[in-house]
């Protein structure tokens, strides 16, 4: 290592530390320019896109406290180069619900308490806008909306310019309904709730002149609408092409933060190999319908380079803990009374043809999350869906990259065990699926997996249908990362069912690849000879063409072997390799 480098700011949300610390940062500043066209915004992005940065950024750029520092804070970047007339200009309030404690008990006192805080603090910093009469009078209010509206008749009689960001708006909203249920949350988001209350002062500061902008984000549209009955208090950019970068980072910022580490003699692995294993697994994100650019997730890239710096081998563990969505905090979504829902049949259906055409909802409350569009809408909020294209004029979503590919199929997996549909030993299993990936024992798994579902017969009314089959193996062959899993893979002008393409990137060793072609007679359909004879030449006939693609025959270091596998209904009534001739 020759000079010093820039650090890799992974877990920092502290915008001015960040570059204070001369820490990377990859410049997006030039958006505030457009987010200045509106007075009262709200942005929605999955987890772990660096929307909490961006709120640092933004208190940054518009405190009135930090103008002599303005230089030190943005000089070199875009907006410091060229500022807008409303830097340093305002009074900043930054409320992150994030910290607020899910006790049902103590809930609202803990958010009485904290808010009471935060406006207490804000008060304090700018004492030439607050004198100590007008801090007493606010915070003597009986709550804090009571405290807000106070704060805003000041704001509006002395023409003092406030800012309020609210980050994280719907986090503790979010751990109440999974870990409380439906009732709880409705306690205070609906009626005369304290957090509706909270959201309804807001839009009186709004309308009223005492908060001059407002700036909210979180992870979903659900509790905004609960508790506004509709954002009626400004405008969502969420879906807005002019904002689609604004958060995560596109290959080419990727290629340079990539190119730059190595430069300054601290990534010496090569940046092909590195840029193909991150757009597989982190890339693929799309926020807007007009947008053209996919984007890598901000903590995916982070947590690569942190591994692999300085000059380390690859993580062997490409998902960063902290990106996963727990199945315990969406597991609302699937069951009611221990019995799956509609909403699980989305997911089912989902997995298998990992594509799906529908309109994205801006606004919709939690009593209407079981409508397929609104559920398959907060899929897309959450990232775990991403805009792909059109298909007749509608949107078409597909699951971004392999990274959520597996969550999804943990999913699947954690569902059906939960309500005790299909709880196999996947202990067992994956020492199966081990021997299938380094032995090309590929048998004895498939014969695990038939055996089970001969045996625990609930699992059967949910195998109807050829990719919800499709979507069932993959998932259970997914147990570990010995492939990758492609759906409707093109060979040789045609789409293999399921290619489990060897993850040679982290195994370098792995002998064994697999091209699955899956035909499905249905239940109800009499299984004669003839019909099985002819689904099986038809699927042989198909592989032994798709065995013969150029791509397969350069891994010279791996044996592809090709498989037919005929259900009838639920039942596996056969599983034969291919032989090419």
């Amino acid at each position: 290592m020759s000079d010093p480098y820039r650090l890799i700011p992974y877990g920092m949300a502290h915008f001015e530390a960040i570059r204070r610390e001369n820490k990377l940062y990859v410049d997006k500043t030039r958006f505030i320019r457009n987010l200045e066209k509106y007075k009262y915004t709200f942005l929605i992005r999955p987890r772990r896109f660096g929307k909490s940065c961006w709120i640092s950024l933004l208190e940054s750029y518009y405190d009135r406290s930090k103008t002599e520092q303005f230089e030190t804070i943005f000089g070199g970047l875009d907006i410091g180069e060229k500022p807008t007339e409303e830097r340093n200009r305002f009074v900043v309030m930054r409320i992150d619900f994030s910290v607020i404690h899910d006790a049902l008990d103590t809930l609202q006192s803990n958010f009485e308490a904290y808010t009471t805080t935060i406006l207490d603090d804000m008060c304090q910093r700018y004492p030439d806008c607050f004198p100590g009469s007008v801090v007493d009078s606010i915070l003597s209010q009986a709550n804090i909306s009571a405290k807000l509206n106070r704060l805003f008749l000041h704001t509006q009689l002395h023409q003092i310019p406030l800012y309020i960001f609210i980050d994280e708006y719907d986090n503790f909203a979010n751990t109440v309904l999974s870990r409380h249920g439906q009732d709880a949350y409705h306690s205070f988001t609906h009626a005369d709730g304290f957090y509706r209350n909270f959201f309804a002062t807001l839009k009186g500061g709004t309308t009223g002149g005492g908060l001059e902008r407002l700036f909210i984000t979180g992870v979903s549209p659900i509790t905004l609408d609960d508790v506004t009955s509709g954002f009626n208090i400004g405008k969502n950019i969420s879906l807005l092409a002019e904002f689609n970068e604004l958060l995560g980072f596109t290959e080419t910022e990727v290629h340079k933060i990539l190119k730059y580490y190595q430069e300054v003699g601290v990534f010496d692995l090569d940046i092909g190999t590195c840029l193909g294993v991150m757009r597989e697994w982190y890339n693929g994100y799309r926020f807007a319908e007009e947008a053209t650019a996919d984007l890598y997730n901000t903590d995916m890239v982070l947590y690569y380079l942190t591994e692999c710096i300085p000059n380390q081998s690859a993580p062997r563990e490409l998902i960063d803990n902290n990106i996963r969505i727990d199945y315990g905090k969406l597991r609302h979504l699937f069951l009611v009374n221990q019995q799956l829902n509609g909403n699980f049949d989305q997911l089912k259906s989902l997995i298998g043809e990992e594509e799906v055409t529908t309109e994205i909802q801006q606004s919709f409350p939690l009593a209407e999350l079981t409508q397929p569009e609104n559920f398959l809408s907060l899929l897309y909020y959450f990232g775990l869906l991403s805009i792909r294209g059109y298909f007749q004029g509608t949107p078409q979503l597909a699951i971004p990259n392999q990274t959520v590919k597996r969550l999804m199929y943990g999913y699947l997996r954690d569902a059906y065990k939960e309500v005790e549909v299909f709880p196999i030993n996947l202990f067992t299993f994956t020492q199966l699926v081990r021997k299938m990936a380094f032995e090309g024992a590929w048998k004895p798994a498939f014969e695990f997996l038939a055996q089970a579902i001969e045996t625990q017969t609930r699992i059967r009314d949910y195998l109807n249908g050829e990719k919800v089959v499709q979507g069932f193996l993959a998932a259970y062959l997914n147990v570990t990362d010995f492939f990758l899993f492609h759906s409707e893979y093109e060979f040789q002008k045609g789409y293999v069912d399921l290619y489990l393409e060897p993850f040679l990137a982290k195994h370098t060793d792995l002998p064994f690849g697999y091209l699955i072609e899956l035909k499905y007679i249905k239940r109800g359909d009499a299984l004669s000879e003839t019909t099985l004879s002819h689904e099986v030449e038809q699927a042989t006939a198909q592989l032994q063409g798709y065995l013969q693609d150029e791509r397969l025959q350069q891994l010279t270091s791996v044996i592809f072997i090709g498989l037919v596998i005929v259900f009838h209904g639920w039942e596996m009534v056969w599983c034969e390799d291919v032989k090419v001739h």
